[in-house]
């Protein structure tokens, strides 16, 4: 009898997907017409979901069941950009979709909601599993999970899931307090707290590039690796959503969210398998390892940024404080740079570079892993690049591959020697359609696969690095701006690598 692989986990790998019923708080908003209907439509299309799968949307207006199916046909035709449109698939996927009115202050709203789930469960055979998918303000999630729990609907016969989108809280303390609140009704289990990010292709393939792969693994330590550079770049500004913007600010939107939870799966240590609990583990002892700083540590570790009027491509860009909606006084960053490091004895010494920003030259998300430079220049350094340090870089977007560079030997005589790349692209390599981020994620919570979600833990121990700093910046007053619309951020950033001999790489 063949012994059982511990990295083949059966629930993911067979992904046997059950009957159940998703629910949209929200169903009216961008999300949900933009990424949610669209992935679900696309799981249609490729038959990953069961005969009896059905979506229940909930807003405040007013909808008929075919009202709705009507706007959703609209949001699939628009921005199902890379799947072709089926009529007899839309018509089966739509015959599923239904829409509950209501305000979620209201207890009329999830008795309505309890009668439709009985309805759909004897008519499409949903065995009672139901995902709760909160597409809404932060502000409802504890108002939506305690009205689910007073009405009765947060449990039930089958399985009750509840996904959650980020921001997980806006310090510790609310953190905290919105993961208690939703403990009053759904086990921490069932909670799926959401980052699109590591849903993304690239983001899983760190695992199996890094633990498939005999040769990068042992590489993977401060012996070898000189320092890492996290990037997240956005070209455009806050395209009128500065009010909200101007409450989040680019450490709390991005790397608290996101960024570090990449930065945990490129640095964490070999799960014992490729199961939930074990790869989230890693995860988080990762995460709870990087140090927090002190104020004085803060100051030279971190740089704050905010985007300024520009002239771009012939066009004149307005500054962060003219946007719309955004105090023309506004110390809000739009631009953030840390330094963090790991205390572990892997990652020792090594610093973890991480920036993001608004209204940057480009586009584009990537983890650059510089390795030490060979320990003796044995063929000189005639034309400047001949000592060049191999570089790892693992694209994120808008193009998801992996490109490592090092140096060969130029044609001709002499030993003149120049950077190259040996480049893996997904689309080319593979001649097949990535999944996008939405439609992994919801796949994987509907099947109860947790591995790429985040958990309570994670969430505080990010937290946890990422609150004094922002008590730091809240309490300075910064000359804001500092960086001119369409430029790599502010002078600052790039003073704080210099202090150790790094410089940030242009994509």
């Amino acid at each position: 009898m063949p012994t059982e692989n511990p990295f083949q986990d059966p629930l993911r790998f067979e992904r046997r997907v059950p009957e159940c019923v998703v629910v949209i708080f929200g169903a009216n908003g961008d999300l949900t017409k933009r990424k949610l209907l669209p992935a679900l439509y696309r799981l249609a299309y490729d038959r990953r979901l069961s005969a009896g799968f059905a979506v229940v949307g909930i807003s405040r207006t007013p909808l008929s069941d075919e009202a709705f199916r009507e706007k959703m046909l609209e949001a699939v035709k628009q921005f199902s950009e890379d799947t072709k449109f089926d009529e007899d698939v839309w018509n089966a996927f739509a015959g599923g979709l239904h829409y509950v009115a209501g305000d979620i202050g209201d207890p009329a709203l999830y008795q309505e909601l309890a009668t439709k789930l009985a309805e759909i469960e004897g008519s499409r055979h949903t065995g009672g599993n139901v995902l709760f998918y909160l597409s809404t303000q932060p502000s409802q999630y504890a108002p939506i999970a305690l009205g689910l729990g007073k009405a009765g609907i947060g449990k039930g016969n089958g399985w009750r899931r509840l996904v959650v989108e980020k921001p997980f809280g806006h310090n510790l303390e609310s953190a905290r307090e919105l993961s208690d609140r939703l403990h009053e009704v759904f086990n921490e289990s069932d909670v799926y707290r959401i980052d699109h990010y590591l849903g993304k292709e690239t983001v899983q393939n760190i695992l199996a590039f890094r633990f498939g792969n005999g040769i990068f693994e042992p590489l993977w330590n401060r012996r070898y690796v000189n320092h890492v550079q996290i990037t997240a770049a956005e070209s455009i500004g806050v395209e009128g959503r500065g009010a909200y913007y101007q409450e989040a600010g680019a450490l709390a939107d991005m790397i608290q969210n996101h960024l570090l939870q990449v930065m945990a799966t490129i640095a964490m240590e070999p799960s014992a398998s490729f199961r939930a609990t074990s790869v989230r583990d890693e995860r988080s002892k990762l995460l709870r390892s990087i140090r927090a700083m002190k104020p004085d540590e803060i100051r030279e570790n971190t740089v704050p940024g905010q985007y300024g009027p520009a002239r771009i491509g012939g066009q004149e860009v307005p500054g962060f404080r003219q946007e719309q909606g955004v105090n023309p006084e506004s110390q809000t960053d739009t631009y953030a740079a840390v330094t963090f490091f790991v205390e572990n004895w892997r990652w020792a010494g090594v610093p973890f570079y991480v920036r993001t920003g608004k209204r940057l030259p480009k586009r584009v998300t990537e983890i650059a892993i510089q390795f030490n430079k060979a320990p003796l220049a044995i063929f000189g350094d005639t034309d400047g690049d001949g000592t060049a340090p191999n570089l790892l870089i693992v694209r994120i977007q808008p193009e998801e591959g992996i490109s490592l560079k090092f140096v060969s030997k130029t044609p001709g005589s002499g030993m003149k020697l120049r950077p190259v790349s040996m480049d893996f692209n997904y689309g080319s390599s593979f001649g097949e359609r990535s999944p996008s981020a939405y439609e992994t994620l919801l796949l994987d919570a509907i099947i109860g696969d947790a591995t790429l979600y985040t958990r309570q833990d994670m969430v505080e121990a990010s937290w946890t690095v990422v609150e004094p700093i922002q008590n730091v910046w809240k309490e300075t007053k910064y000359e804001f701006p500092n960086y001119a619309a369409g430029t790599w951020g502010p002078a600052a950033a790039d003073e704080m690598l210099a202090r150790r001999g790094h410089v940030w790489r242009k994509p």
